[in-house]
């Protein structure tokens, strides 16, 4: 289209007066002619005169005219551009390919580019793409945070179109003008971020700090030597806290509270709380190694909201079995530590309280619902088998919950079906759990703490009254609101937990064989033949169970293996790799099992038999997820390793399902895991 620029407005009008004047001069003329045709004759005359004099002086001054405008426009431009030029906010132009095209004084000093630089935007700001800046397809204006030679800016784009120039120019038009510019703004806020960061590292941040195994390290030493012991550990706890200008005040004997800028918290971060490490090395001859665990809250709204995460924070620390430290903000939790073995605790105290709370909730309820988690293994059943004895003695209905019946449990399942002694509806699927469920019914969730791996993650939204008893570390994701929760991760087992309760929830409760048989099945596979993680407590439930009628040699025929089964397990150990030295990794291929995962668990167990061997790790491929078994003696924190891949479990026995992935991928990422976590030393 061909461009054309013409006056319009008042100058046009002005310009074009002295020809309407004419128009009207016409006019009068004809009304002449009218009165005397002499006279109109010599109007007439001028008229032609006066039109031929304004036309030429139109004609003639029109380029001149507009020269002087475009002249005036020029040094009007000039001045405008001088202040721009000037102005202290670094200013540019673009054209609408993203290149620069004009820059002021102060976006060449910000920049540290000389007058003249006309490449792509991009060249300075990489973030800055041609996609990211406005456009024609109607996105006016674009804002984006940038970094700059140690400056933080906040950069600003707006579309210029010069057709809208053109249209709200009082002097000018055009036609045909489709293009545009981009002018781009630069504000400098990096002051403004450092104030904001100098105030967030003030912040204040409330921690607790808690010594795991007081009094068992205290009985550990002499008793005149018991005060020097605490002194010391007073000491070392104030010092540290000291050295990072915070506050330590002891409450309890054996707890403090800490107050701490948000500065010094990453510096912990920095050192790994290695105030963790350094209390373990207070020795005066006590036997054991004290352990502190560590909970801070940061981030809060308020200071009681850093302080209600603060408990939140130990409390998940000792739920994951203490020496550790953890970070709860309003929207993550960080873990450190938990490198040590639990520490049993030899008192049944807390055994028999929780035990009386049970006994009360299940009283003043009319139906006790038992659920594991997915998948159940025989110590998942086996404490839901010992929590609905409890109901039976003290006379509630009770229904354990399981949809599918593993092969793995399958033997001890059948105990109970089609047993004249046991109710038909003992055994009740998911649905049905559902349509049971009622403000008058307590749901009791055992071996699990997460609630979207148990066996109906559902039910805990129609149950109001929900118990947990569980021996897994807890993680971030939890059952919240729960009536009781009674999570130990020193013990060995769920069935080692209920086996205790059991004694103290009715006097001289009688328990059937089959019942004593399935906790016991539960206690030695999750020990792995009393072989790992056993207490003075596990043979004491075990006692208890064995009392009750449990038999071992009918136990260890319910669990025989058939000869695939074994072969696979063979097959597993065989193929295995040795990473890094300490590290087994294999692959159980057991397609053609019905319990593929309790295969490459039990293979894992048996890799442990190698010399040299801190850790192993199998995964199996089963219903296109990939399961991982992860197990140690006491050298490595396995469960650490698995909640990094989205697991968890135990210090010694842990794991993980992994989807959409497969088996060379997941050993991909598995020994990623391994290398990165061996770097920073956190295993």
């Amino acid at each position: 289209m061909k461009n054309r620029i013409k006056l319009k407005g008042r100058i046009k009008t002005y310009i074009q007066f002295s020809i309407y004047l004419g128009f009207l001069l016409c006019a009068v003329n004809a009304a002449v002619y009218l009165i005397d045709y002499r006279a109109g004759i010599l109007l007439n005359c001028f008229t032609v005169v006066y039109f031929a004099v304004t036309l030429t002086r139109y004609f003639y001054n029109k380029p001149v005219i507009m020269n002087e405008l475009i002249s005036f426009a020029t040094e009007y431009g000039q001045i405008q551009r001088k202040l721009l030029r000037d102005l202290d906010i670094p200013y540019a132009l673009l054209d609408d390919g993203g290149k620069v095209i004009w820059t002021n004084i102060a976006f060449e000093v910000a920049v540290d580019q000389p007058k003249g630089f006309n490449k792509s935007i991009t060249a300075l700001f990489p973030t800055i793409t041609r996609d990211r800046l406005p456009d024609d397809s109607g996105v006016e204006e674009a804002q984006y945070e940038l970094e700059y030679d140690g400056c933080e800016y906040v950069a600003k784009f707006r579309r210029i179109s010069l057709r809208e120039m053109a249209e709200h120019s009082d002097m000018i038009e055009a036609d045909g003008y489709d293009g545009y510019l981009i002018a781009m703004y630069l504000f400098d806020e990096t002051a403004l971020h450092i104030a904001l960061q100098e105030v967030d590292d003030q912040s204040l941040a409330v921690g607790m700090i808690y010594l795991d195994n007081y009094d068992e390290a205290l009985d550990s030493v002499e008793e005149v030597r018991r005060s020097l012991l605490i002194a010391l550990i007073d000491r070392k706890v104030n010092k540290y806290i000291s050295a990072l200008d915070g506050i330590c005040k002891k409450m309890e004997k054996d707890k403090y509270l800490v107050i701490l800028r948000k500065k010094a918290i990453a510096s912990l971060q920095e050192t790994r709380f290695d105030l963790l490490e350094e209390v373990k090395t207070v020795n005066i001859g006590n036997e054991m190694a004290v352990t502190i665990s560590m909970g801070i809250g940061l981030d809060g709204l308020t200071y009681a909201q850093n302080y209600e995460f603060s408990r939140n924070a130990i409390d998940l620390a000792l739920g994951r079995g203490g020496d550790q430290a953890v970070i709860k903000t309003p929207d993550s939790i960080t873990y450190y530590g938990g490198k040590s073995q639990q520490v049993e605790k030899n008192t049944r105290v807390k055994a028999r309280v929780k035990a009386h709370a049970l006994r009360e909730i299940i009283t003043g309820k009319d139906r006790v619902l038992v659920m594991g988690h997915r998948m159940p293994d025989v110590d998942s059943f086996g404490a839901a088998v010992g929590i609905y004895r409890i109901a039976q003695t003290l006379g509630r209905k009770s229904n354990i919950v399981l949809s599918e019946v593993p092969n793995g449990i399958q033997p001890i399942v059948e105990l109970f079906r089609n047993n004249p002694e046991y109710e038909e509806d003992m055994i009740i699927d998911s649905q049905r759990a559902i349509e049971l469920a009622g403000n008058n019914s307590v749901l009791v969730v055992v071996d699990v703490n997460k609630p979207s791996i148990t066996e109906c993650p559902d039910l805990l939204r129609f149950c109001k009254s929900v118990v947990v008893l569980d021996h897994h570390r807890q993680g971030t994701e939890t059952i919240e609101n729960a009536t009781l929760s009674y999570v130990e991760p020193y013990a060995s087992s769920a069935c080692e937990m209920v086996s205790e309760i059991l004694q103290y929830t009715y006097e001289n409760i009688k328990i059937r064989p089959e019942e004593a048989d399935c906790m016991y099945s539960g206690i030695m596979i999750d020990t792995n033949n009393f072989m790992t993680k056993t207490g003075v407590r596990t043979f004491e439930a075990a006692a208890f169970l064995r009392r009750n009628g449990a038999d071992v040699t009918r136990v260890r025929k319910l669990f025989r293996e058939d000869a695939l089964e074994y072969k696979a397990k063979a097959d597993a150990v065989s193929q295995a790799e040795i990473y890094r030295q300490y590290f087994a990794i294999s692959v159980c291929t057991a397609d053609d099992l019905p319990s593929p995962t309790i295969i490459g668990a039990q293979a894992a167990n048996e890799l442990l038999n190698i010399r040299g061997i801190k850790a192993s790790f199998v995964l199996t491929d089963y219903q296109g997820k990939i399961y991982v078994s992860a197990r140690s003696i006491d050298e490595v924190n396995v469960q650490i390793i698995m909640e990094r891949m989205g697991g968890g479990g135990h210090l010694n026995t842990a794991a993980c399902q992994m989807e959409g992935t497969g088996i060379a991928e997941a050993i991909g990422v598995l020994k990623h895991t391994i290398d990165s976590m061996l770097e920073n030393n956190e295993i």
